[in-house]
């Protein structure tokens, strides 16, 4: 049973999306935007709506959907192109709005996945958190390491994030996907597979992108292309790569001199194939 329950008479909805990398937004279905108790202030529908939610007494997990405007509260079409709400967080909650309270009333918890956009309207369909528990997951033993690099969880990767994140500022740009910093200095392939994302110019909020080639001239190919071209003079925020594999972990940068990281690798790399282990014995 829920501890707090919002007047039926003023009762309004309310929705924050927390993106993996961006600021959060706040929506609310009031004709105004509401300031919450805490300062936080929820825009307007004006240009989104709850398209659908639905919720059981079963153990089935609830879903929602969330449906609007490109470009209106805060919700643009670069955002959505960009994937960047593709995994977000989303708390639904309800209050009234002659005292808003945020997270007053918990309607609902969950991950944003697929978004359709056609023309300037966009469609956001999620499912509640609890569904993760319906998931089933397998443990695959590979030579390559599963862990995040740089992730710094109770058995992650451990490599420190700082001495491995570097900025700079574009001086030449080629295309949306490839572009240069002739001052950079490191060796080609260092951040190979790293990630990349502009904290200033056009692309400011995008999620970061895999670095696909890095050479010692300073140039940097993504695999994707960013939603607007880059222009000199953007700058950005780069992190080294890692190919997953034991060699790699062998040779890491702490800030100061490479060290040994293999205490934290997670590959298997000396699993027999199957064409080992299911052949008869030949011991003697």
């Amino acid at each position: 049973m829920k501890s707090v329950v919002a007047d039926y008479r003023y009762r309004v909805l309310c929705c924050r999306i927390v993106p993996v990398s961006g600021a959060t937004i706040r929506l609310t279905d009031h004709p105004r935007d509401l300031t919450m108790s805490n300062g936080q202030v929820y825009l307007s529908t004006s240009g989104y709506e709850f398209t659908g939610y639905s919720a059981g007494d079963a153990f089935a997990p609830a879903s929602i959907d969330l449906g609007g405007i490109a470009g209106a509260a805060g919700i643009s079409r670069a955002a959505l192109g960009s994937g960047l709400f593709d995994g977000a967080r989303v708390y639904g909650f309800a209050t009234t709005w002659t005292s808003p309270v945020e997270d007053d009333e918990p309607v609902s918890a969950g991950l944003f996945g697929a978004t359709t956009l056609r023309d300037d309207r966009y469609q956001i369909d999620g499912l509640s958190l609890v569904d993760v528990l319906g998931q089933t997951v397998g443990e695959t033993f590979t030579a390559q390491c599963p862990k995040v690099f740089l992730s710094q969880t109770y058995g992650g990767c451990m490599v420190p994030v700082a001495a491995n994140t570097v900025t700079g500022t574009l001086t030449g740009v080629v295309s949306a996907s490839r572009f240069q910093d002739t001052a950079r200095g490191e060796a080609d392939d260092v951040f190979a597979a790293g990630t990349i994302k502009f904290t200033s110019g056009a692309n400011v909020g995008q999620k970061p992108l895999e670095v696909k080639i890095y050479l010692a001239n300073g140039t940097i190919e993504v695999f994707e292309s960013f939603y607007y071209l880059p222009v000199a003079g953007d700058a950005y925020t780069m992190t080294r790569g890692c190919r997953k594999r034991m060699s790699d972990c062998q040779w890491r940068w702490n800030g100061t001199a490479n060290f040994s990281n293999i205490a934290n690798f997670g590959g298997f790399p000396y699993i027999p194939a199957g064409s080992v282990y299911a052949q008869a014995g030949t011991g003697a």
